[in-house]
């Protein structure tokens, strides 16, 4: 089997249409079901389902498919990890990210970037969780991954800066003149959670300090995105703790925490990173630095 083969089968998939795939690939339909068959000649067995719209993977073909997409990221990022360390300045930088860190630490770290790097395109991969990007991560889709730090990580991981956690309420809420407010204090609230919140030990970090404070949160609504979690806060729904960097604009009092909180943001990857995916994490170290303030 060829690895032009798995690419074709990836791009199906991701496409969910040969018509698509075969556009996107720039080769004809024919030569791409030619292909597929040929893949799943060598494998022993259908890797795909012809549906009257769009296909879908066989049992076979969803064992097979994580091992070919690695295999095909591997070998895309493999040639633009050459590329720049042959002081290449064309090309792709794939990372990843979820949705919260996209948002807030991003934006001026890719504004800079096209300044200064005209010819290497960014190409973000955004995720809803932590878990669903370290699970693509693994699965190669990026160069490196920018979001808290991974556990059990095999491959590099390197602390570019420390986002502030603080809490949010509306402008007319009584905590909103404090200087800090101590975890303990708000037990009677409600809390506006969100699925990104950082898991530690498979425990949610906000039920393992709120334990330690001697109660448990009450939950007033439960978020998918941490931008709509930052809204309900502002609008009076509950209490949120979150990092400053997400309140950028927003009209909100933010109220520091005693003790303060600091996460790390890191940037992690399957293999060293050189050339312009380097460069890129020292910018990114210098943009997180100022944000540490």
């Amino acid at each position: 089997m060829s690895l032009r083969q798995m690419e074709y089968l990836v791009a199906v998939v991701e496409e969910e249409s040969f018509t698509r795939a075969a556009e996107a690939l720039h080769v004809t339909q024919s030569a791409l079901s030619h292909q597929i068959k040929a893949l799943e000649r060598e494998v022993g067995g259908p890797l795909l389902e012809r549906l009257t719209r769009g296909v879908r993977l066989t049992a076979m073909g969803r064992a097979y498919f994580p091992h070919a997409e690695l295999a095909v990221r591997s070998a895309r990022q493999a040639r633009r990890a050459a590329l720049a360390a042959g002081g290449a300045e064309t090309g792709e930088l794939h990372i990843a990210a979820v949705h919260a860190q996209a948002v807030g630490v991003l934006p001026a770290v890719c504004a800079r970037w096209a300044e200064e790097h005209p010819g290497v395109q960014l190409v973000l991969h955004e995720y809803a969780t932590t878990e669903e990007l370290y699970e693509h991560m693994a699965r190669g889709v990026a160069d490196m991954a920018l979001g808290p730090r991974p556990e059990g990580w095999p491959g590099p991981v390197t602390v570019v800066g420390r986002e502030r956690i603080v809490l949010v309420v509306p402008h007319g809420d009584p905590l909103a003149a404090r200087e800090s407010v101590r975890l303990a204090e708000l037990a009677d609230r409600p809390w506006v959670r969100c699925s990104l919140e950082p898991v530690l030990d498979g425990r949610r970090w906000l039920d393992l300090e709120c334990e330690r404070a001697g109660f448990t949160p009450r939950t007033a609504v439960r978020t998918q995105h941490s931008s709509t979690a930052v809204r309900m806060a502002v609008a009076g729904v509950g209490v949120l703790l979150t990092a400053a960097h997400e309140l950028t604009g927003m009209d909100c009092a933010q109220v520091p925490t005693d003790p303060p909180w600091r996460r790390d943001i890191t940037v992690f990857s399957r293999v060293e990173l050189t050339g312009a995916a380097a460069e890129f994490v020292a910018l990114l170290g210098e943009f997180a630095e100022r944000g540490e303030q």
